[in-house]
Parts: C-alpha cells; sequence; structure tokens
C-alpha cells in the first residue's frame, strides 16, 4: 500500500510539476485541463499530499511511539490532502470526461472521501478511537483511489476496451472495490471477536 501510494505521488510530483498541463492524458481531455488548470493542480497537490502521509498513519509504531507526530500528519493529512483536494476534484468531477456516468462516480468519490474525513475528525475529536479508526480506513480507502485509477486505466488499455467506454466504468472502479474491501475487513474484524 505504502509502495504504490509513493509510487502513484512521485508519478503525480512529475507529470503535474514537470510537464505541461495535460500532456499525459486522452487528448479529449486537454481541453478540460487547460481550461480547469488551478482545478486540476488544487486536487492533485492534495492528493498527493494524502498519498505521501496516508500509509504512515497506519503504522502502530508511529502511534506508539509518536503521539505527537501522528496527531499533526493527521491534520494535515485531513486539512490539506482531503479537505483540499476533495473539494478540487468534486469541483472537477463536474467537468470530468466521460459524461453523466464518470462525473457522478467522481463527483460521489470526492462527497464521500470529504465526510469520510471529517467523520473521523468528528470522532477523534469527541475521543472515539475506534470510531476514528474505522472512518480513517473508510477515507484512505477512498484515496487510494488514485492509485487504483492507475491500475485499471493501463489495465483498459491493454485488453483494448475504447477509452470512451473504460473511462466512465474506471470513475466507479477505482474507488468502490477499495471500499467494499473496507467494510469486509471491519465485518471479518466482528466475526473474529
Amino acid at each position: 500500500m505504502a509502495f504504490l501510494s509513493l509510487g502513484v505521488a512521485g508519478y503525480a510530483a512529475f507529470v503535474y510539476g514537470v510537464l505541461p498541463p495535460g500532456s499525459l492524458v486522452h487528448s479529449d481531455m486537454k481541453v478540460t485541463y487547460n481550461t480547469h488548470a488551478t482545478g486540476i493542480y488544487t486536487h492533485v497537490f492534495g492528493a498527493l499530499f494524502a498519498l505521501l502521509l496516508g500509509p504512515w498513519q497506519f503504522s502502530m509504531r508511529l502511534r506508539a511511539s509518536r503521539p505527537l507526530l501522528h496527531r499533526w500528519m493527521g491534520r494535515l493529512y485531513l486539512g490539506i490532502g482531503v479537505l483540499l483536494g476533495g473539494i478540487a476534484g468534486l469541483y472537477m468531477a463536474f467537468h470530468a470526461f466521460g459524461g453523466i456516468v464518470a462525473r457522478t462516480g467522481f463527483g460521489l468519490l470526492a462527497v464521500l472521501w470529504l465526510s469520510t474525513g471529517l467523520l473521523a475528525y468528528l470522532a477523534i475529536r469527541a475521543g472515539d478511537v475506534a470510531s476514528h479508526r474505522r472512518w480513517m480506513v473508510r477515507n484512505f480507502a477512498l484515496t487510494f483511489a488514485a492509485v487504483t485509477l492507475r491500475l485499471w486505466l493501463p489495465g483498459s488499455v491493454a485488453s483494448g476496451i475504447a477509452f470512451e467506454v473504460a473511462y466512465p466504468v474506471i470513475a466507479w472502479a477505482c474507488w468502490v472495490p477499495n471500499l467494499v474491501v473496507a467494510e469486509l475487513a471491519f465485518n471479518r474484524d466482528r466475526v473474529a471477536a
């Protein structure tokens, strides 16, 4: 998880920090990237931040030995990564390639990313550590959509599926399975207890 998160964060830093906007996207998406460059860069910067910090928040060793660092990393993860990335992601969902199916998929992803982050924050402020952890697992499952999207895209290209057909499906497939896996993990824990 950490390896893939850091890999996609590095990829994003290179692509959006060095190359011109939209240089590696499908030709039909270039206009959106150029027209809404601020939204794209804000979303990418926030998501990149979340990908860099998120995996370390699950380290029991970090939480036990450096709780203050864990708290500050969590504040930055939620405040910059999720809040900034999520608001910009919601804005960009309205302009997503792939019609209403892709726009709805990405829009719901952004809404859930923001709301699970808020619920995680409210839970820890209320002192409910167990609930906070569950909401953070859900939240990072949604953050990890940045990774799974980049796994689905080359897979769809390699299989010969037209981009116009694949992309609206990937707008859902990049996050729904992640959330299902997180929920199944909670259910497994309850059954084992």
